[in-house]
């Protein structure tokens, strides 16, 4: 895989913008930019499974009522 390639920056709007090579494509549809003297770093979002993010949580020191139980039943009102 290529490390270096020459790309033409151009105007997208008021915004700068440039093509991002296919050997240089990041995954997902989201990235951080940003700035390193004058160097700019770009960096995909790295998304993590739900129970991974769910076993950085702290547990609650909080006591839930009692839910009283409901009828199995449908009810008509």
């Amino acid at each position: 895989m290529q490390t270096e390639r020459h790309v033409k920056l151009f105007r997208n709007g008021r915004n700068q913008a440039l093509r991002i090579p296919r050997e240089f494509e990041l995954p997902g549809d989201q990235a951080i930019i940003r700035r390193q003297g004058d160097q700019l770093i770009i960096e995909p979002i790295k998304t993590r499974p739900l129970l991974e993010l769910l076993a950085t949580l702290k547990p609650l020191d909080e006591d839930f009522p009692d839910i009283e139980e409901l009828p199995i039943e449908p009810v008509d009102f």
